[in-house]
């Protein structure tokens, strides 16, 4: 360390800086059944779909999207076999690369209520340009007074919260678009 950098730091060393990853997801990354965590139909499985777009809203086509939720009844899983699909064990966990038109899919289980919050999916997203993964979440749009009484959604403004609110279809199942910057931009999480 140099004398000006011992005295532009106060003699603390600088953390290293995060370095761009991919686009390399497909190879080595991607397992069989990645995206399914639970068995596709099976009781209880819900679809969760979405796109992943630029600040244009160009379709974002080389991402990694991973989710985490807690079970229906809000226990946190702790089985193990994330990467060994058995299409019966609830591990939690999914990852899904994006497909040429930024979409994502998972078969997963509706979360349930952890601690009185309102029910989400922790979602982490990885990407071409992206020095460190983004961490935001999506939410389910069944219980409005649970949205709205939850402490992290009650510090946003309504466009903010309606950002990580996920669409319920007729079918049952999720969509939800993710923006990595622009008007829409997702609220992404800062730990």
């Amino acid at each position: 360390m140099t004398r000006i950098e011992k005295e532009s730091t106060g003699g603390m060393l600088r953390g290293t800086p995060g370095q761009t990853i991919g686009p390399f997801f497909k190879f080595g990354l991607q397992y069989e059944g990645d995206n399914r965590v639970v068995a596709p139909h099976s009781p209880g499985s819900v679809f969760l779909e979405g796109h992943v777009h630029d600040g244009e809203g160009f379709a974002i086509p080389d991402c990694l999207v991973e989710i985490w939720g807690a079970d229906t009844d809000g226990t946190i899983p702790t089985a193990r076999g994330s990467l060994h699909r058995d299409d019966y064990t609830f591990t939690g966990w999914g990852r899904s690369a994006t497909a040429d038109d930024g979409r994502f899919t998972f078969w997963t289980r509706n979360p349930g209520s952890v601690d009185g919050k309102a029910p989400y999916f922790a979602v982490v997203i990885f990407a071409r340009g992206l020095p460190n993964m983004l961490r935001t979440r999506i939410y389910l749009p069944d219980d409005e007074a649970a949205l709205a009484a939850d402490p992290f959604l009650q510090s946003l403004t309504p466009a903010e919260r309606a950002t990580l609110i996920a669409t319920r279809k007729p079918d049952g199942s999720l969509s939800h678009d993710i923006f990595m910057q622009g008007e829409k931009e997702t609220v992404f999480l800062a730990y």
